[in-house]
């Protein structure tokens, strides 16, 4: 077992390249499936979400394989159409399969999906997406859908970006035109539009609360540049937030990241937004000050992946946070976490007050999910001594080499087998 040695008290300083976004690449690699040749990606992260998705691609019998950041997935000898319980268990995202699986062979079995400890997170709306399209499913033990897609309304009760992508993938085979009702207008989904259209694809309205398919175009094969990962942006500022300097981030477009620099700028850091890069200045003898309500919202709202991060940095400041979690019911993990370092957090349901306190200390810490486990990296910077951070599965799920990242920006940050 891994865990991370930090060091807190030294000022973040530097210029870093933010590697390719998770969430993008994932529901492309899915995607790949629709394909009628070869296709290659680039800025693809090394994680082990997309190491899992290349297995998936691989059971189903594509050719799959990543070197670098680069990623060539050829579809043509696909043919398999169930995915196995330990590959759903292993990711949470792997239902995204589901989609292409039908458009491509007109059946899929699936078990349910795993993944993060974030509370129920039902498929109800990918699964009333693909009813909408004419499929059938059974659930028995599993996920059984069957049926050629035939396109037609879907209305999503909330946007859900799973749900969005599903249909969008889905729609691409149908024989008709679908229209995506209340769709999630998260950047990725821009992503997996582009990567879509770039095929030949007739997909409009990303972005937006609507989205149209025109199913049944031919597919072909293609290259495509993956988008820079705003959430891996958002950790790394806060880890600057929280530990003072400056430093700067190119590889992401800050308009993505909007509502997380606002914060960061009524908290006290100076935030510089340019097209090419994003650069945050905090200095260390100023403290940080309290915000006084972030709220969780669907984009282009508060992104509730960023909500751990900048409640780590938060946690030393003047005066008082409310932080309010409208997406998951167990987002708040990481606080027992930041406890132990010296924050005095309070939580009831879904709603947490940071009492910002002078300074945390070291201590043995455990990731329990992805992003509260960057944000217990981002407080360990920030505070006096040593963190020993355990529970780096989680963490290898959506950062590529963390301690790599934050050794370039002058950290000091070690990983050691256990």
């Amino acid at each position: 077992m891994s865990v991370m040695y930090l060091r807190g008290g030294r000022p973040l300083e530097g210029e870093l390249t933010v590697h390719g976004a998770k969430n993008s690449v994932l529901p492309i690699l899915a995607a790949c499936l629709l394909a009628g040749g070869p296709v290659t990606l680039s800025n693809c992260p090394k994680l082990t979400d997309v190491t899992t998705a290349l297995d998936i691609l691989r059971r189903l019998g594509c050719k799959a394989e990543q070197e670098g950041h680069r990623i060539v997935v050829d579809p043509t000898g696909a043919e398999g159409n169930a995915i196995s319980e330990k590959q759903m268990q292993a990711m949470r995202s792997s239902i995204i399969f589901l989609g292409p699986l039908l458009a491509r062979m007109g059946e899929a079995h699936l078990t349910y999906p795993g993944g993060c400890e974030l509370g129920p997170r039902p498929i109800d709306l990918h699964l009333a997406a693909i009813r909408a399209m004419g499929c059938g499913i059974t659930e028995d033990h599993g996920i059984h859908c069957a049926g050629r897609p035939a396109g037609g309304e879907v209305y999503l009760s909330i946007p859900s970006v799973g749900a969005t992508e599903n249909a969008m993938l889905c729609a691409v085979g149908a024989s008709g035109v679908t229209t995506i009702s209340n769709a999630a207008r998260e950047p990725e989904i821009g992503d997996l539009q582009s990567f879509l259209n770039s095929l030949g694809a007739r997909v409009r309205g990303a972005g937006s609360s609507t989205i149209t398919v025109e199913g049944g175009r031919p597919l072909s094969g293609g290259e495509f540049h993956i988008m820079g990962d705003r959430i891996v942006a958002a950790t790394l500022l806060s880890a600057a937030a929280a530990a003072g300097g400056r430093v700067r981030l190119s590889g992401v477009d800050w308009r993505h990241l909007a509502t997380v620099l606002s914060v960061l700028h009524q908290a006290g850091c100076r935030v510089e937004s340019r097209l090419e890069h994003v650069e945050l200045e905090r200095d260390r003898a100023i403290a940080l000050r309290g915000v006084p309500t972030v709220r969780t919202a669907p984009y282009p709202g508060f992104p509730t992946d960023a909500q751990a991060p900048v409640m780590a940095a938060l946690a030393v400041s003047q005066g008082c946070t409310l932080f309010v979690e409208t997406m998951f019911d167990s987002r708040y993990r990481h606080v027992p976490e930041l406890i132990r370092m010296g924050a005095d957090i309070t939580t009831e349901g879904r709603v947490a007050l940071v009492r910002g306190v002078e300074r945390l200390h070291g201590a043995k810490v455990e990731a329990h999910d992805l992003r509260g486990g960057g944000a217990l990296a981002a407080a360990a910077l920030g505070a006096e001594g040593v963190t020993v951070l355990s529970g780096l599965s989680h963490i290898d799920r959506g950062y590529e080499g963390l301690e790599t990242m934050l050794q370039c920006l002058g950290a000091d940050v070690e990983r050691r087998e256990a």
